[in-house]
């Protein structure tokens, strides 16, 4: 997960899924290639948004392996304009709850700049994770339909000081990103974190983290020097990991 991409892989006991596909095929199959897992065993594609950097694999690796594609109805307006998917595997669905297999799938909204943008719940048994990316703010009904996951994984899109320093960044490109449309910085999702840490979850991955108004350390810091203040200890109430772009199955820790 990253600036430049977002791909996340999802299994269950019968279910093999992808959450967005923002990678070319090539990366995308040399992925799953590291994780033992081959393209054509995907069953699904679930798709957050329109944005390039959740798309940008979708329609060829869809055509050579067969996956479904799964995006919200009102999504698809947007997507019939940037993809094109054959009928067959084109599926649609609404604010309801769904089945890929054994996995019980519920979208909710978040608030993005795209025509329309959700995440993730995924329940398989006992066991439930949740997605939450792009989103300038987390609703309270998206809060909601997280509570109780074992993990999440959720936006720490940037640092608002280096952000609002840099000045490469135009200031209508910072505005986008600050607003209730943008990205969740890193404070914003520490509270988020915090919440969610009252409804039961004690895993979390920070995720989608920029290039340029972030890095890692600021952003494990961040969340946890936030924690702490209302008194929660990373790595003893509670456990964050850090997903990069350019590693598989590989999550950052202060250790490295």
């Amino acid at each position: 997960s990253g600036s430049k991409g977002n791909l996340t892989y999802i299994e269950s006991a019968s279910a093999k899924i992808l959450v967005d596909c923002g990678l070319c095929m090539t990366e995308v199959v040399k992925r799953l290639n590291k994780i033992n897992v081959l393209p054509n065993e995907i069953d699904a594609i679930l798709i957050t948004h329109e944005h390039s950097d959740h798309i940008k694999g979708v329609e060829v690796f869809a055509r050579k392996y067969g996956a479904k594609v799964f995006a919200h109805a009102d999504e698809w307006v947007a997507l019939n304009g940037k993809i094109k998917v054959n009928e067959k595997n084109v599926v649609a669905f609404y604010d309801n709850d769904f089945y890929i297999k054994d996995l019980l799938v519920t979208p909710f909204r978040l608030s993005h700049d795209s025509f329309m943008c959700v995440g993730y719940t995924f329940c398989s048994g006992q066991n439930k994770v949740s997605i939450a990316t792009d989103t300038g703010y987390l609703p309270q009904a998206a809060l909601s339909t997280m509570f109780g996951s074992d993990l999440i994984i959720i936006e720490s899109n940037h640092d608002e000081d280096m952000l609002v320093n840099n000045y490469e960044y135009p200031a209508h490109l910072k505005s986008r990103i600050l607003s209730k449309k943008g990205h969740l910085s890193n404070v914003a999702c520490a509270s988020a974190i915090y919440e969610l840490i009252m409804g039961g979850t004690k895993q979390f991955v920070l995720a989608h983290l920029s290039e340029n108004n972030n890095t890692p350390h600021v952003a494990y810091n961040t969340v946890c020097g936030y924690l702490l203040n209302k008194g929660v200890v990373e790595g003893e109430h509670m456990f964050i990991d850090i997903a990069l772009q350019d590693r598989v199955g590989t999550l950052f820790t202060l250790s490295e």
